[in-house]
């Protein structure tokens, strides 16, 4: 008989990036935690985020300008209560990241030093109207990855398990619909390919986003919309998924495997070039390259398919190579591989599949539809994004909602039980999968279709041919799934095209273009403008 693998802890935090580290960390304090990561613990999306976190450090600047200009570049479709209360805590949230150790760029003084009481290096990037980006060089997200993970690791109430795919939630649905409360989590452990159980009082999702629906990315490979597809199958309502951000400048190179390249880059002065080398941001925005992602990545597409064209240029040439160097020196590291000198270049790039604004619908404390489930990061939607998220307010959302959700988790902790018994998984009527290449398949013929119909240009027609694509790719690999014993790459499949259903449902219910969602048949904004909900079957 196969012995049965069980775990138990107060809190299961599913995912290792900012939201996830941040969450473990507060309610370790007082409580016992699981937290699950896909692959090694650093590997997701915090790692990579190169440009900063947004807040107001500049006598000059102020709250209510971080809220307008979060406001504008949502068009019309944040929540402002939930922004002010974003920005109103950025402050407080990175000094707590201060005090874990992480180490923002300071400014020199006239003879180059930095001094202990030295004001800390703000940037600025697009659709901020001042210099509010606190930064570590060019790898900020790195930084904030490494300091909290340490921290984490030596946290005796913290309990790591890496390599660990979490398959879905475990609720009481079925017993009792109308208090529908999470249990816990069913997990595939990748070295022992087995599956396992967790019991927890409360649960979080801060599995990041859904971009590896797309052929082209800049997200790593665990960006696979696993906790927004399995909240929805847990009957948790999803927003806003058709306003899917697409990153501008991403490297172009065939050996470049999602290599971004940081909004700072245009923040300090570089140009976007066609071919020929003349500017066209100008022609598009008067603010030209400092416009908000969703007008630049238009822009660039545009032109891409005017020229026939298979790249455009970022060139900051013009700026002295030691300033270059010194302020991206990741990047100038990483171009060189290829052959780029970016203080000589000019940089090819293409627009990637980015951020994922919409979600699991949630609320300031992170609260979801189902008891005990909380969702933060970039896997939830707050309202805080809107129709586009401002840049570097990514890993603020993730530090800020994090710290509201442990606090209220701890005003509940003492008012919820260990669940009772749980059923262990049933895999005795599945058998090993013999063709693999069913999923290779599927795999690619999901994201390429998505790429093309579901992009940053979309039209009625395309939306209706990704849905039945969609609805045939659904049905086999649901039906795969209940034959063959799960692996990596069948739960990331099953998850990416239930995201891609949702995506394209979302995209046919707005009959407009607003923010990153552009439909050709519907080219103005509606007067009448809400989020995009969806509700599960009960």
């Amino acid at each position: 008989m196969k012995q049965v693998v069980e775990h138990q802890s107060d809190i299961l935090v599913i995912g290792s990036g900012a939201a996830g580290l941040t969450l473990a960390l507060h309610l370790a304090e007082n409580s016992k935690v699981i937290l699950l990561s896909k692959g090694p613990l650093s590997e997701g999306s915090t790692y990579y985020a190169q440009g900063g976190i947004a807040s107001v450090f500049d006598e000059e600047d102020t709250i209510e300008s971080h809220v307008s200009d979060t406001l504008v570049a949502g068009a019309g479709l944040c929540d402002p209560s939930v922004v002010s209360f974003t920005a109103e805590n950025a402050k407080s949230a990175i000094h707590w990241l201060i005090r874990c150790g992480v180490a923002f760029d300071k400014e020199e003084n006239k003879d180059g030093h930095i001094s202990a009481d030295a004001a800390y290096h703000l940037t600025r990037e697009g659709g901020h109207s001042h210099r509010r980006i606190l930064h570590a060089a060019d790898a900020t997200g790195k930084e904030v990855q490494v300091t909290l993970q340490e921290c984490v690791r030596r946290h005796p109430n913290i309990h790591v398990m890496e390599k660990y795919n979490a398959i879905d939630l475990i609720t009481t649905r079925r017993s009792n619909p109308p208090d529908n409360r999470v249990q816990g989590a069913y997990v595939w452990n990748r070295d022992s390919e087995q599956v396992e159980t967790i019991k927890a009082r409360f649960v979080a999702l801060a599995t990041g986003g859904s971009s590896k629906v797309y052929q082209y990315t800049s997200n790593p490979d665990v960006a696979s919309g696993d906790g927004i597809a399995m909240a929805w199958r847990a009957g948790c309502r999803i927003a806003n998924m058709e306003f899917n951000q697409f990153h501008p400048t991403c490297l172009y190179h065939a050996d470049a495997h999602n290599f971004l390249l940081t909004e700072a880059l245009r923040g300090e002065g570089a140009y976007l070039r066609r071919p020929d080398g003349s500017r066209f941001m100008p022609d598009f925005d008067e603010r030209a390259e400092l416009a908000p992602r969703d007008i630049v990545a238009r822009a660039i597409d545009f032109e891409m398919k005017r020229l026939g064209s298979d790249c455009v240029y970022l060139d900051i040439t013009h700026k002295p190579a030691d300033f270059i160097i010194k302020h991206f020196p990741t990047i100038y590291q990483r171009c060189l591989e290829f052959g780029i000198d970016i203080t000589k270049d000019p940089i090819p790039v293409v627009p990637a599949a980015h951020y994922t604004c919409g979600g699991v619908m949630a609320d300031l404390h992170g609260k979801t539809d189902i008891n005990g489930l909380y969702a933060i990061g970039e896997v939830a939607y707050t309202g805080l994004h809107g129709a586009n998220r401002l840049a570097s307010n990514s890993l603020l959302e993730c530090l800020v909602f994090a710290r509201a959700a442990s606090e209220y988790i701890k005003s509940q902790l003492h008012k919820v039980p260990m669940p009772g018994n749980i059923p262990p998984w049933d895999d005795s009527q599945v058998s090993n999968s013999d063709e693999e290449v069913v999923i290779a398949h599927n795999w690619h013929e999901l994201r390429l279709f998505m790429w093309d119909y579901v992009g940053i240009v979309r039209s009625d027609k395309r939306l209706e041919r990704a849905m039945r694509r969609c609805s045939m790719l659904q049905q086999e690999i649901e039906e795969y799934y209940q034959h063959f014993r799960v692996s990596n790459h069948l739960l990331e499949l099953r998850n990416l095209v239930q995201v891609a259903e949702l995506i394209i449902r979302c995209a046919m219910d707005r009959k407009e273009s607003r923010g990153l969602h552009y439909n050709i048949d519907h080219p103005n904004k509606s007067s009448h403008s809400k989020p995009t909900i969806l509700q599960p079957d009960p």
